[in-house]
């Protein structure tokens, strides 16, 4: 152990306990970044622990990395530092559930999995059908970004969080918003470290809306020779009059894959190769609730859509088997990841208009570096277009950065963003993760100043470095 590793563990033991802080080779493996290794984890039990922690680092210029189960680790650039791994596992209390109410208060340590169980007792639910769900935290899902197929029908996470604690890299403990729907006017500050990769501070407490959890639900899997009959019907459906929980185009390789393996975080899922037209196109349209005429009605107008974009093929998936095939959807990223040991997976974001467009330039670039591709769309306007080479070496890493490279420049183009979600530690060497340097990147350094003066909050993770 290093001097300052021996520093550290009297000092974090003295602050979190001597259960709660490790120097173990098995841990440290466990919480490596892109390569680089924490001199120390600890496992810290409240927010002021925390705070503690954070004046010992920031006297030290210590970096620290939050980490709940860490799913979600591989995202982000590669840390320019690190030196403790802040692990969040013991903060999963359940501080205050109101089911009359719709408001649920919880800890960021708490498993997505842990939740759905609580709240499913009362017949309520998070829209977060986020991957690695049997694993996941809530807070590493917040600071992550990560997406979710039912932000079709309920949005994103940053529409129904409602309020957080959180302490700043300065070590202060502060809130903002509420538990409640209706809060005082503010600044959303707690709506900042969604998706920041723990780079302004760490969530301690997160507030969100819940709802009702519908009594029925119905999926739709439309097959299309090409993307266009796709993303044709994807339009016809957004302008309806029914109203998708979630609506998704697979492309041929993806739904190839949804139908030939289950992804390895969840084994238990069952095959659907039956079910998927290959090699086709596939739209996949979710529903949930309504009384048997509005099911009636939705399906109607399915057929009558499916028809007039000339669709190869409809198979409605019910209560028995929708359930196998959205944990498909929801697992895409591991699932993805499993299939490919290169596999660099980009998320796209442009408007729904320009979706097109970039899946031509994904296949373009391919093509172009001979590489697999598999594509997943929401209508919103994310994609996610992931390359599978079949194996990683300085070749392939070269063809991958090229397309990522390219991809970017599409996404730019349209307009839009791109970055790398995933891809082997070695690519970020050779290529930025997140893209173009955007317009905004002075006011983000400005804000990072304001919450982490000294720099010790997961640096180089974030866009441009910070």
């Amino acid at each position: 152990m290093s001097a300052i590793g021996e520093k550290l563990l009297g000092t974090l033991t003295g602050i979190a306990g001597e259960e709660n802080t490790s120097v173990n080779a098995p841990d440290i493996a466990r919480y490596v970044v892109d390569g680089l290794a924490p001199q120390v984890v600890v496992r810290p039990g409240s927010a002021e622990e925390i705070a503690e922690i954070f004046r010992l680092c920031a006297a030290d210029k210590l970096a620290v990395i939050p980490a709940g189960s860490g799913t979600k680790l591989r995202m982000g650039g590669p840390p320019t530092r690190y030196d403790v791994a802040l692990v969040l596992t013991r903060m999963a209390r359940v501080h205050a559930y109101d089911a009359g109410d719709l408001t649920l208060s919880v800890g960021p340590g708490a498993r997505l999995a842990d939740l759905a169980t609580l709240l499913e007792k009362q017949r309520q639910f998070l829209p977060l059908a986020v991957p690695f769900a049997a694993k996941a935290t809530i807070g590493g899902t917040v600071a992550s970004g990560i997406d979710s197929p039912l932000r079709q029908g309920y949005g994103t996470t940053r529409d129904f969080l409602l309020g957080a604690e959180f302490v700043t890299g300065t070590a202060t403990i502060a809130k903002s918003g509420g538990r409640v729907v209706k809060n005082v006017a503010g600044y959303d500050l707690h709506k900042l470290f969604i998706g920041s990769l723990g780079t302004l501070g760490v969530l301690t407490r997160l507030n969100f809306k819940t709802f009702p959890l519908p009594e029925s639900s119905r999926m739709f899997l439309v097959s299309f020779a090409g993307a266009s009959g796709a993303l044709d019907l994807v339009e016809r459906i957004v302008r309806s009059p029914i109203e998708p929980s979630s609506l998704d185009i697979l492309s041929p390789s993806l739904a190839q894959l949804f139908g030939g393996r289950a992804p390895s975080t969840d084994p238990g899922l069952a095959p659907i190769d039956s079910w998927l037209p290959s090699p086709e196109w596939v739209v996949a349209a979710g529903f949930g609730g309504g009384s048997a005429a509005l099911q009636q009605r939705v399906a109607d107008e399915m057929a009558r859509m499916a028809a007039e974009a000339k669709a190869s093929g409809t198979v409605l998936l019910d209560d028995k088997k929708r359930p196998a095939f959205w944990g498909q959807l929801r697992e895409a990223v591991p699932l993805l990841l499993d299939a490919s040991p290169g596999a660099t997976i980009l998320r796209i974001g442009v408007l729904p208009k320009c979706m097109g467009e970039i899946f031509t330039a994904a296949q373009s670039s391919a093509e172009r570096h001979g590489l697999p591709l598999a594509i997943l769309a929401r209508a919103a306007g994310a994609i996610y277009a992931a390359f599978l080479p079949e194996k990683v070496d300085e070749d392939t890493l070269g063809r991958l950065a090229l397309a990522a490279n390219e991809m970017s420049e599409a996404a730019a183009a349209a307009p839009g963003f791109s970055s790398i979600l995933y891809c082997p530690a070695q690519l970020k060497g050779k290529t930025t993760v997140w893209g173009r340097e955007r317009a905004d990147l002075g006011l983000m350094r400005k804000v990072k100043q304001v919450f982490d003066p000294e720099g010790i909050l997961s640096p180089g993770r974030f866009v441009g470095g910070i």
